[in-house]
């Protein structure tokens, strides 16, 4: 088994050191859903939840939750990011939100891929829950990840 990166030789938490990797082209997709009931789905498709347009304001939310992984995730180095997309979507039963995070840099983005969905589906579990109890956020993933080198 493969030694985990950010713990150092006594087991203490230790930010990578990643000044000797190589500048690369670097991207990250990533997904998750939140299961929403039928009345709630409808409530955003008609736009009539008090906190104001769901889907619009999840997408925004998970940009700027992107932007800021590092100050969230206490290991994560800051990135120049050059590119961070979010897209909601109804779906039958849900939403099912997308990320796709690109930089150029030293180290992946897949973790601001993922704090994006996530703080998507918060934002969306935030302006539903007076009108749903039920909902449940669920399959947040890593979908892709993907390094190439720059070319001269």
């Amino acid at each position: 088994m493969e030694r985990l990166s950010h713990v150092d030789n006594e087991g203490r938490a230790n930010m990578v050191d990643i000044g000797g990797k190589k500048i690369q082209f670097r991207s990250a997709r990533a997904e998750g859903f939140i299961h929403l009931q039928p009345e709630t789905i409808e409530l955003i498709k008609e736009n009539k939840l008090k906190k104001g347009d769901v889907l619009t304001v999840a997408e925004i939310a998970g940009i700027q939750a992107g932007k800021k992984t590092s100050e969230l995730i206490p290991l994560c180095h800051p990135l120049q990011i050059t590119k961070l997309d979010v897209k909601a979507g109804l779906k039958e039963n849900g939403v099912q939100v997308s990320s796709y995070a690109k930089c150029v840099g030293q180290t992946g983005i897949e973790m601001e891929a993922l704090t994006a969905v996530s703080a998507a589906l918060l934002t969306i579990y935030d302006m539903c829950k007076a009108a749903d109890k039920r909902m449940i956020i669920s399959e947040i993933k890593l979908i892709e990840k993907i390094k190439s080198d720059l070319v001269d």
